[in-house]
């Protein structure tokens, strides 16, 4: 059975989506403010988190950023306000998805189960494939789910994992906008393309910040993008 957090300082709000959960088999455990949130997921260990954005002592954006850095689970924002402004620092801070207020609890429910139901892809996945992909020192473990980096593991939260594993995958292969969406998010996914885009600029950001990264990735213009090897410099004597 999985688990959902739901963090929601409307006790309205919060009775609403337990019981609709409940009514779909699921847990459901939930937090009144930020902190209460964190450490609930710190102790529970849930399998998805439906998050408000404007919650008391520490807002959503902040639990969303904290839960990132400890835990690799899905992330749905619930949020009242409906800018693109809005919706783009959530997704670069962590979330996977976002849920503007008032919002259909048909629509809610098919996304908790399409976040859960890609997981679980993910995890039959790496079963299923080879235990190590390797480009020189930077590894995907696809058994243990980790990407390492001269042996040391790299942050990644699962989509952005996904995202490395199907460019490394598809080496100097170009990989358009649609089919990352949906060999990464799936085919019910709800949002747009653009969600592609903050993820890539995430892993770009990251892999820069290693040294000599032996990859790249690049805008490949008018298709989507590409994984690249780059030739690592010649060692000094």
């Amino acid at each position: 059975m999985a688990k959902v957090l739901v963090a929601d300082d409307d006790p309205n709000i919060r009775l609403l989506l337990q019981k609709q959960l409940e009514l779909e088999g699921y847990k459901v455990i939930t937090a009144a403010g930020g902190e209460s949130a964190i450490a609930l997921a710190r102790r529970e260990r849930p399998d998805l988190v439906l998050l408000d954005l404007m919650m008391p002592d520490i807002d959503g954006l902040e639990v969303c950023r904290t839960l990132r850095q400890e835990m690799v689970i899905p992330i749905i924002m619930l949020t009242a306000k409906g800018t693109d402004t809005d919706k783009v620092v959530g997704l670069t801070i962590g979330a996977d998805e976002y849920i503007t207020k008032p919002f259909s609890l048909i629509e809610l429910t098919a996304r908790v189960k399409a976040n859960l139901r890609r997981v679980d892809r993910l995890k039959r996945s790496m079963v299923e494939s080879p235990n190590r992909i390797a480009i020189d020192n930077l590894v995907i473990d696809t058994e243990q789910h980790v990407v390492l980096y001269n042996d040391e593991p790299i942050d990644l939260p699962h989509k952005e994992y996904s995202l490395l594993h199907l460019l490394v995958t598809n080496l100097s292969k170009a990989i358009s906008r649609d089919s990352i969406l949906y060999r990464v998010w799936g085919d019910d996914f709800f949002g747009d393309d653009r969600v592609v885009d903050v993820h890539i600029c995430r892993l770009r950001e990251k892999l820069d910040r290693l040294d000599n990264c032996p990859v790249e990735i690049q805008t490949v213009r008018g298709v989507g993008y590409r994984c690249a090897k780059l030739k690592m410099p010649a060692a000094q004597a």
